[in-house]
């Protein structure tokens, strides 16, 4: 057997193959093969991602096994490492922002949870080693700061304001610039150019993932990002009643009219589990959004039944304490890997060209 065709040599070529999550483009060719090798029965190979993949790196593993167990080959075992590859942000939109994926959390309607949706998914992103931002553009109602249990005043540093941190999530709102009982009055343009300062002036520093928090129904911020910044897309989320999801179909046909690409539907308050017995009491319904988002043809990435915890945590200013509830932990993780799914799944229909790092 020459060396071409050696089985060391066709393992590797495959897997060379395999696509990045990220950038969509094959793992040869941007050189995030750290390394392989073949003993006797035994793969061992290295691989590069992104932070901005590892939400999901169990399920690359998986990929890269079934790869593997795929040449016709006979393996016994395939470990798999995953290390950081460090390729930074490529700058986009017309102020720069250094984020890998926008994403755009909206609702048609108010108190559906879409607050507490955004904050928890940028929570759980970044719990599973993703740099992430999170921004309130919910400008007449900001609330991340409460939910978060965060105060305090942003500093500006080199004519950069200095965002308030949640552990390493960097966390901008007007909320921090307003007093508690004080409401904002503003027309349009100042709308618009507070969510522009929000973006050009916040020192995000370089980000996988920045979760935009949108203010309910349809409106002029969803316009401005649009010129702004490209945007990987949008979540949106509503509850199963029936007026809810007219008000989410609102939401998905503004998203559609300003060219933001539509990540999928989130069903929030979705049924009740008494946490004495554990029945399942469908408060307000379930599966609408399910149905609903089957019908208009955009993906659904998941429901989050009525929890206690969240409402509690949420009320005292600890969101992030709700992730101990199982419940809700296993229900944030589906929807979240189900969002990095859909970005990866876009990338990969057309990939990018991402730079290779700099060595």
């Amino acid at each position: 057997m020459s060396q071409a065709d050696s089985p060391e040599t066709t393992l590797r070529s495959a897997l060379s193959r395999l696509k990045d999550p990220e950038t969509g483009r094959e793992l040869g060719k941007t050189n995030q093969i750290v390394d392989f090798t073949l003993q006797g029965s035994l793969v061992t190979c290295t691989i590069g991602l992104t932070t901005h993949s590892w939400p999901i790196r169990d399920e690359f593993i998986e990929k890269v096994q079934d790869c593997v167990g795929a040449q016709g080959i006979e393996v016994s075992q395939v470990d798999v490492n995953i290390t950081e590859f460090d390729r930074p942000p490529v700058p986009i939109g017309q102020i720069g922002l250094q984020a890998r994926s926008v994403i755009a959390v909206g609702s048609g309607k108010g108190g559906v949870g879409k607050s507490t949706m955004a904050a928890s998914i940028a929570l759980s992103l970044s719990k599973a080693g993703a740099k992430v931002g999170l921004m309130d553009a919910d400008v007449y109602g900001p609330s991340i700061p409460h939910l978060l249990g965060l105060s305090g005043r942003p500093e500006v540093i080199n004519g950069k304001i200095q965002p308030i941190y949640y552990e390493q999530l960097p966390v901008m709102s007007m909320g921090f610039l307003v007093e508690p009982d004080q409401a904002v009055i503003w027309r349009g343009p100042m709308l618009h150019g507070s969510i522009s300062q929000f973006l050009r002036d916040t020192y995000w520093g370089p980000l996988d993932y920045l979760v935009i928090d949108m203010p309910p129904g349809t409106g002029d911020v969803a316009l401005t990002l649009s010129q702004m910044i490209p945007l990987a897309g949008a979540v949106v989320v509503c509850t199963p009643q029936q007026v809810a999801l007219l008000d989410a179909i609102k939401a998905v046909s503004m998203f559609r009219k300003t060219k933001i690409p539509v990540l999928g539907m989130v069903e929030n308050m979705s049924g009740f589990v008494c946490p004495d017995c554990g029945k399942q009491y469908d408060i307000f319904g379930k599966g609408g959004a399910r149905e609903k988002a089957e019908e208009i043809k955009i993906p659904f990435l998941g429901e989050l039944p009525i929890n206690m915890q969240i409402r509690q945590e949420s009320d005292q200013g600890h969101l992030a304490a709700a992730f101990e509830d199982p419940i809700c932990k296993a229900a944030l993780d589906k929807i979240t890997r189900a969002i990095v799914r859909e970005i990866n799944a876009r990338a990969a229909s057309a990939p990018t060209g991402a730079s290779l790092p700099v060595l």
